[in-house]
């Protein structure tokens, strides 16, 4: 064995020897280094003459690779030797069940609301969608609301910072000003037509969305879902209302011996008025009366803040709580469990 191959070994030796990376890093200094052996044969080759220096540094060279390759496998070794370890110390059980992430699904309120939405859709009707943030123009006077109306108060409405003290800003609280804006927006539209005497397409709309007001119990929450509708036309009239309203709310159950009873009431946007109950005639609600809406012919006043002629056109609106009919639909008997964000609870609707 020549000096060389002697070297080599002896590196491939020193190699192996090492237990850790910083060993290993130890014996190649001493081999590849700037003093190692490999320089110092290098730093040798000077005093030889050029044929000599070919053949020496040949030589030379596949020694160093050859240290190299063996620098190169002792290290992928202690590489896996560390993985091997720690895999060892980290074992998992591969018995266990694996986990995996819950399916989500809509909340029952919001499958309520699209339930809504697809009924009134499949008869003509539009949807709307407006602020949560109104004036008191949209959210009271335009409706024919009188300024000394409790529902005015601090105790029923949350207002906001902005706009004035005659007219201040606040939060909704019923979707009814939808029925303002957008009936508004609807006569901009066929202006001209109005104004030549042609009259104008039907407003068929209901206005989903949240509304606000202070009140919290078993039934009531501070924020709640409202769904208004509206049927403006020329020969519009209550008995249309009745069809419509009883339609939905059979559909909606899916029950067509579904009772309703219209019982007069008082609002201050429509006239006459009434409330609107069901009764279901089986199940665990069968005999009760259970009321659902409000509902009634639409105040000439009201027609004509939205800029039509109330001889002319007349109409009907409701308004119906979907939180409430999600909690008959689903038997569930108090309204905040829907909000207290209960997965256990929701994850019954999926």
């Amino acid at each position: 064995m020549n000096e060389l191959d002697a070297l080599v070994e002896g590196a491939r030796a020193a190699f192996e020897k090492a237990q850790a990376p910083a060993d290993l890093e130890n014996a190649k200094a001493q081999y590849l280094g700037k003093s190692g052996r490999i320089t110092e044969l290098m730093k040798g080759m000077a005093a030889l003459s050029v044929e000599d220096k070919k053949t020496r540094g040949a030589a030379v060279n596949l020694a160093k690779q050859a240290i190299e390759a063996a620098l190169t496998e002792r290290r992928q070794a202690l590489a896996e030797a560390e993985l091997l370890a720690q895999l060892k110390a980290e074992s998992l059980d591969i018995t266990l069940p694996g986990r995996q992430r819950g399916a989500g699904g809509l909340h029952p309120v919001s499958l309520t609301l699209e339930r809504i939405e697809a009924i009134f859709g499949s008869m003509g009707f539009e949807v709307a969608e407006g602020p949560e943030i109104e004036s008191d123009w949209f959210n009271f006077t335009a409706l024919n609301t009188p300024e000394d109306h409790p529902a005015r108060s601090m105790h029923d409405t949350f207002y906001v910072e902005g706009g004035s003290e005659k007219a201040p800003n606040l939060l909704r609280t019923h979707t009814s000003p939808m029925q303002i804006r957008h009936a508004v927006q609807h006569v901009k539209r066929h202006r001209a037509a109005l104004d030549a005497g042609q009259g104008m397409p039907e407003i068929r709309v209901i206005a989903p969305g949240r509304t606000y007001r202070v009140d919290s119990d078993a039934t009531h929450s501070p924020m709640f879902h409202q769904c208004e509708g509206l049927w403006i036309g020329e020969n519009v009239s209550f008995k249309d209302l009745k069809f419509v309203f009883t339609d939905f709310c059979r559909t909606f159950f899916e029950s067509d011996d579904l009772v309703l009873r219209f019982r007069p009431s008082f609002f201050p946007f429509t006239e006459p008025s009434a409330e609107v109950d069901i009764q279901f005639q089986q199940g665990p609600l069968a005999g009760r009366w259970l009321e659902v809406a409000g509902s009634g012919q639409v105040h000439p006043n009201v027609v004509r803040n939205m800029g039509l002629d109330p001889e002319r056109y007349i109409g009907f609106a409701f308004g119906m709580g979907p939180d409430r009919l999600t909690m008959l639909r689903y038997g569930v008997n108090d309204l905040r469990l829907f909000f207290d964000g209960d997965v256990r609870f929701l994850s019954q609707f999926r």
